[in-house]
């Protein structure tokens, strides 16, 4: 059985494996933790879909491997309890080591005997010396694959460091540097008090002298600089690398600026209204609920009652199509320990306020803790975010890719206004 990674939301394209949490032979039982995976929106513990043992691992520890790309192997206890016969090509083993059922599966593609007019193939081919090794190599992860064509490579031709001879990303970049300084021109030698090439007994000696003349420049005597040693860290300067979870949230805030046309408006409301309605139920709410209710779940209320009348706000792209969406689901932006998180207010359109001001709760809650679910960030149709609780007065956020809009609410002020017409 291939395990693959599953998808987990239309605008989450790829994740980082974080860490494996069973290896390869062990026992593994049916919604068992399998293996941590870091996507820009939450870090997950998936599941083993099924009861097994697991067989082999297609990806490492740090590889960002595409949605629904293999990662695992796993022979179940399903396969175990249905034995089938042998094919006729291949004799029974009393073992079939987990790297020959990978080199099976390759064998419509890479024929194990010779074809043509020669004669049939044979039944029984002859097997490599290391079979795990062999079939480990043939198997590349999408990463892999992904940089070997981009940058011409023969992964057959790269020696790999990972699991039984696995060529790894940090192989392949070792093989294109080598491949690289190989194909650049070297530097030429210092010139040297005594001339030490080969041909110069070749030429006349009167042509050399006045070849030598003609070709000499004063920087050939100039000694080569020294290489520059790289600077020591300034003081001053702490260098955080970046998770990845930041790296993929960068990533797709490109994404958004770069695909989805940015055009925005700003509006004012005079809120006097909904600060005379927050303050006359507050304390009854604090008192009933356990919990504070603010201005965002009358904002979320607002938003998903004028998504019913502007369905268009509640749509994504698709190339050639419009999808709407028919359900209202509001993601919430908020501050996360790794980063920026969006938390999904499902079917908000159905709820009260008081319902919203519980819902945004526990997930503000679940958010700073890092307790999200995979649910609790999937399936957004249009993002709502509050700078305006930082104080903010003006502010332009980029649209959660593949939404089609988002809306940010700032900072409510008291200002002297003109009411009426007079």
């Amino acid at each position: 059985m291939i395990i693959e990674l599953p998808q987990v939301g239309e605008s989450v394209t790829e994740g980082v494996i974080g860490a494996w949490l069973k290896s390869v032979g062990e026992r593994v039982e049916r919604f068992d933790p399998l293996v941590e995976v870091v996507t820009d929106k939450v870090n997950m513990e998936m599941p083993s879909p099924a009861s097994g043992t697991l067989t082999a691992i297609l990806a490492g520890e740090g590889e960002t491997v595409p949605m629904g790309a293999p990662i695992a192997e796993m022979e179940t206890d399903e396969s175990e309890a249905s034995p089938s016969e042998p094919p006729a090509s291949t004799p029974p083993t009393a073992e079939a080591p987990a790297a020959d059922r990978i080199g099976s599966l390759l064998t419509d593609v890479a024929p194990v005997g010779p074809t043509g007019s020669g004669g049939p193939i044979s039944a029984d081919p002859p097997r490599s010396a290391d079979p795990p090794r062999a079939a480990a190599r043939r198997r590349y992860s999408p990463a892999v694959l992904r940089l070997a064509d981009e940058r011409g490579v023969d992964l057959e031709q790269v020696s790999g460091s990972g699991r039984d001879g696995r060529v790894t990303l940090k192989d392949v970049r070792a093989f294109i540097e080598r491949r690289e300084s190989k194909s650049a021109p070297e530097p030429a030698a210092p010139p040297s008090a005594t001339p030490a090439r080969a041909e110069t007994p070749q030429l006349d000696p009167s042509r050399y002298r006045k070849r030598q003349v003609r070709t000499l420049n004063p920087r050939d005597f100039i000694p080569p600089a020294r290489a520059e040693t790289p600077p020591a860290p300034d003081a001053d300067e702490r260098r955080v690398p970046l998770s990845a979870v930041r790296r993929m949230i960068a990533r797709n805030m490109v994404r958004s600026a770069s695909e989805i046309p940015q055009a925005w408006t700003l509006v004012e409301v005079d809120a006097t209204g909904l600060v005379a309605r927050r303050r006359a139920v507050r304390d009854e709410f604090e008192a009933r609920e356990g919990i504070s209710i603010t201005y965002l779940p009358f904002v979320i209320k607002a938003v998903a009652e004028s998504l019913k009348e502007n369905p268009a706000l509640n749509s994504s792209w698709d190339g050639d199509a419009i999808i709407y969406k028919r359900r209202i689901n509001i993601g919430i932006a908020a501050a996360a320990p790794d980063g920026l998180v969006v938390p999904v207010v499902h079917d908000a359109d159905g709820m009260s306020v008081a319902g919203l001001a519980r819902r945004v709760s526990d997930l503000t809650a679940r958010t700073r803790r890092g307790q999200l679910r995979l649910e609790d960030v999937s399936g957004g149709t249009f993002t709502l975010n509050n700078t305006g609780a930082l104080g903010s007065m003006l502010s332009q956020p980029l649209v959660n890719p593949p939404q089609a809009a988002i809306l940010t609410t700032e900072a409510i002020v008291k200002r002297p206004v003109v009411i009426g017409d007079g």
